[in-house]
């Protein structure tokens, strides 16, 4: 595996918004359109990524840097983390996904933070395991619908 993240571009838009979740779980993440169309519209806070397999695409992230979650403008509660994580139906399993969260934690730790953010749907059909196996811990914090976690980096 040569795994790499990569900037969406013009000539990878039509492959990055065809790429599709197991049928099962588009109850669970946005379509990678939507990502990218919040992306147009947070700029500076949204950062977007394809996941390659050398030349093969077969995930999308979408990360949040520096983000003032007190929304009061202290500053006291600034967090990074994994807006939203789309592995290709039938690419799953294959360690895209915990490659993805290594690689947003790294660009978290490059910008000098030290904890890693992440909201999921809780439930049996959900990724709360995957998330837990990689050491999230629940914050007890909910974001409309999604349980928050997160991940010490220190």
């Amino acid at each position: 595996m040569t795994l790499r993240l990569a900037e969406v571009t013009a000539a990878d838009f039509d492959a990055a918004i065809d790429l599709k979740v197991h049928p099962a779980q588009e109850h669970l993440v946005a379509p990678v359109v939507k990502s990218l169309a919040e992306a147009f519209v947070y700029p500076g806070i949204a950062w977007p990524r394809l996941i390659f397999d050398g030349d093969r695409l077969v995930g999308f992230l979408m990360a949040f840097l520096d983000i003032d979650f007190a929304g009061d403008g202290t500053g006291t509660d600034i967090r990074s983390g994994l807006w939203r994580l789309n592995i290709a139906a039938g690419e799953q399993g294959r360690g895209y996904g915990r490659f993805a969260v290594e690689a947003v934690a790294a660009e978290i730790r490059r910008r000098g933070g030290n904890r890693l953010t992440a909201t999921w749907h809780s439930g049996e059909d959900g990724p709360e395991r995957f998330y837990l196996r990689l050491g999230f811990r629940l914050t007890g914090e909910m974001s409309g619908d999604q349980v928050v976690g997160e991940l010490a980096l220190d």
